[in-house]
């Protein structure tokens, strides 16, 4: 069957076209790191503590732990498309509500729980869909890009917030330009009819995913995912915080560039030039190789020292830009018969975002932001020591995007 014919009939959509639906729903996704990036205006608007404002990443990743796995059912139910419909209105709706009036953090809180629902159902049901809706020869290439277009939306974040506030605009006005890209990929999305062939597998359920917990390194990659995600955004939160009050920079402009911008910017390099290093080095070795960087990184970051900061915040970015894919495959080289259980607890263990960057707010309001950079640097050993003893074992070059 030609990949632009649907089998479910609908109305006749080119190829092309169809991919550029779903890769508009990847740009969405990029969204939720925005979220960090709305953490030190957040605080300086509303007037809350370190640890208050820690929630909004909190809000917006508890629902990873909440949707994962039920999200993967629904899928493998439903359809891929339903699940993705059904991410990006309950993502609409939540960019609706501060476009609408944000006059109280509860409005803001409630805005990013919304944004966290949705996100985990357009993660479950992005990578099934592409393969639907593209040929066979285009899928790996249509994937790669889309994760990149994904890296995108995480950039727009920081930079549109930093041009608004420059053109006078109030930083939360990002909502309604965000709304109005989701808006369109929702209403591409519903045009969209895919010939979807995954209904079949035997869907993800929570007991099966927990009872692989038992499997040491199984365990041990779930729980460097955890501190990798809470990592990161615990970088993307407090980096323009720290910027503006160790080095003066404004928190409306330079911070924010300087800070999670320039974190982004290096995650979508170094996701591009990873593709090229695993062309010709083993997975496990560029997996320690990433996670020395990433160590520099933050080290760089916590010198105190001013001329180090930007360049800290660039090896982080190139640092952690495939630890999860590296790790995953680990994972799945392990056990590939459960490789749909593991795909749902992995996404479980993206909660890490939701407890690093209160605890880093915590920290901060006690002892000063540059030291609750030793948070981040605490999961950054971590996975260190996880490349090391992964070394040892046999890992497929195999990475899952």
């Amino acid at each position: 069957m030609p990949p632009s014919t649907p089998r479910n009939g609908g109305p006749h959509v080119p190829a092309n076209a169809r991919v550029l639906a779903i890769v508009l729903a990847f740009f969405v996704m990029g969204f939720v790191d925005a979220v960090g990036t709305l953490v030190g205006f957040a605080r300086q608007q509303f007037g809350i503590s370190g640890g208050v404002a820690g929630l909004l990443p909190f809000f917006g990743f508890i629902a990873f732990a909440l949707v994962s796995v039920p999200a993967g059912v629904l899928a493998a139910r439903r359809g891929s498309r339903i699940v993705m419909l059904l991410g990006l209105g309950i993502v609409l709706l939540g960019q609706l509500l501060p476009s609408i009036s944000l006059t109280h953090y509860s409005t803001l809180v409630f805005a990013i729980f919304f944004i966290g629902v949705g996100m985990p159902l357009l993660q479950v049901a992005r990578n099934p869909i592409m393969r639907d809706v593209s040929a066979p020869e285009r899928y790996a290439r249509n994937l790669t890009f889309a994760q990149f277009i994904k890296s995108l939306g995480s950039i727009a974040g920081p930079y549109a917030t930093t041009a608004l506030v420059a053109i006078g605009l109030a930083w939360s006005r990002i909502f309604p330009m965000f709304a109005a890209v989701t808006l369109a990929a929702l209403l591409s999305t519903l045009a969209l009819r895919a010939d979807e062939r995954g209904r079949a597998e035997r869907p993800a359920s929570l007991p099966g995913s927990l009872a692989l917990l038992k499997d040491p390194m199984v365990a041990a990659c779930v729980t460097g995912i955890f501190l990798y995600v809470g990592a990161e955004v615990g970088l993307n939160s407090w980096l323009a915080t720290l910027l503006s009050t160790t080095h003066g920079m404004d928190l409306g402009s330079e911070a924010t560039r300087l800070g999670p911008g320039l974190f982004f910017v290096c995650l979508a390099v170094g996701r591009l030039a990873g593709s090229l290093i695993l062309g010709f080095m083993r997975p496990r070795d560029f997996l320690l190789l990433t996670t020395l960087v990433s160590l520099a990184g933050v080290l760089a970051i916590l010198s105190g020292s001013r001329t180090a900061a930007a360049p800290g915040v660039a090896i982080c970015g190139l640092g952690f830009a495939n630890v999860w894919p590296l790790i995953f495959s680990i994972v799945v080289e392990r056990r590939p018969e459960r490789a749909g259980e593991l795909s749902g607890l992995m996404c479980t263990a993206i909660l890490g975002g939701a407890a690093v960057p209160p605890l880093m707010g915590v920290i901060g309001d006690r002892a000063g932001t540059r030291w609750s950079f030793l948070v981040p640097l605490a999961c950054v050993i971590y996975l260190v020591l996880l490349a090391l003893v992964t070394r040892g074992g046999r890992v497929s070059r195999s990475i899952e995007v």
